[in-house]
């Protein structure tokens, strides 16, 4: 699962890969890997990861982690090939998610490609190229689906409903996104991967004296996406690229309380990335790791263990599981168990965010 970070360019796209790019900035213990120049595998920041490191004392601890990729900056005429655009929009549809970067600060060194500050025009500029890629889309499988369905075949008029739907709001100058599916009709729009259809998340990039409480800039911004449903999150790229640069975690922790904050806000962006995806981590603990592993939000217990090893889904008994909370409480798993607070699940269980779980499997 994959977040990408697109925007014009010059609004912090890159400055923000960096930040995320550079360990220090989460957490005081992990490495951070660069796969491709402009793709990263991100850890994301956990509290209760630590909490249970403390507890058990591991070997080794491995948190969950999020791939962020760095789209080059988006110009007007993308989607009719204009600056490398068939390349850039090629790359976004490949993520599952959108991290949209607006500059939201004055500086006059720091030239902007429209001449002006303006985080709704840039907005708009990428939302239209991006809508008019998905138009270009829909409107090709139109032309496919329109002959099928005048043959009476009923599936392809159920298709042509639906995609006549999207051609209609993406005609509006709106997202597929703000549409509303059944599971019917879903099953017609997943395999054309509308770009618009991705959830997104706002990235106000501000300066340091914004970082706490944001500017009028945010505020427009916070109004213009508020039909959208879409999360906005405040963030000081450049004083976070400062606060990277230093090597000691006290220091860094030091120059966030002198601005007001609590904690560095790429690790907040990178858990909301990580909510974003539909995204939720449950722990094992053991004296030779303690680790985080990532599933989908509503995945079963064997689709769980699957994470781990196929053979553990194919050969799923059941899942010994405590909750968080209740670790935490006790102190050990033995004393969990002590304490008739260790349950049994089995397949149907849904497994919750936080839980620790040890399988039973017999293939």
């Amino acid at each position: 699962m994959k977040a990408g970070i697109v925007g014009l360019p010059n609004v912090g796209k890159s400055t923000l890969f960096n930040c995320l790019s550079n360990a220090k900035a989460q957490s005081a213990n992990f490495p951070f890997c660069t796969i491709e120049p402009n793709l990263g595998v991100v850890n994301v920041p956990d509290a209760r990861l630590e909490k249970l490191e403390e507890l058990v004392n591991p070997e080794r601890v491995l948190p969950a982690t999020v791939e962020i990729v760095d789209i080059a900056g988006l110009v007007k005429g993308a989607s009719k090939g204009e600056g490398l655009g068939n390349q850039f929009l090629a790359n976004i549809r490949e993520t599952d998610a959108i991290l949209h970067v607006l500059r939201c600060f004055d500086n006059d060194n720091i030239v902007h490609v429209d001449g002006s500050v303006d985080p709704i025009r840039d907005k708009e500029t990428i939302d239209i190229e991006l809508q008019l890629k998905d138009l270009e889309t829909v409107q090709k499988r139109l032309e496919r689906v329109k002959r099928t369905a005048k043959t009476g075949n009923k599936e392809a008029q159920v298709e042509l409903e639906v995609l006549l739907k999207v051609e209609a709001t993406l005609l509006e100058g709106k997202s597929v996104r703000s549409i509303e599916f059944t599971e019917k009709e879903e099953e017609f729009v997943k395999p054309l991967q509308f770009i618009t259809a991705k959830p997104v998340l706002y990235v106000c990039n501000v300066d340091e004296d914004a970082a706490v409480s944001g500017n009028a800039y945010v505020d427009k911004v916070k109004e213009a996406v508020a039909h959208e449903n879409a999360e906005v999150i405040v963030l000081a790229v450049g004083t976070e690229a400062d606060i990277t640069e230093l090597d000691d975690y006290e220091e860094r922790q030091m120059f966030l309380a002198d601005i007001g904050l609590e904690e560095a806000g790429v690790s907040r962006l990178i858990r909301s990335a990580y909510t974003l995806l539909n995204l939720q981590t449950y722990f094992t603990a053991g004296e030779k790791e303690v680790r985080a592993w990532t599933i989908p939000i509503g995945a079963t217990a064997p689709q769980a263990a699957g994470v781990i090893h196929t053979d553990f889904e194919k050969g799923f008994i059941r899942a010994e599981t405590i909750s968080y909370d209740d670790y935490v409480a006790y102190g050990s798993e033995a004393k969990v168990k002590e304490a008739g607070k260790m349950r049994v699940e089995g397949k149907e269980y849904i497994v919750k965010d936080g839980d620790i779980m040890h399988f039973r499997f017999n293939v």
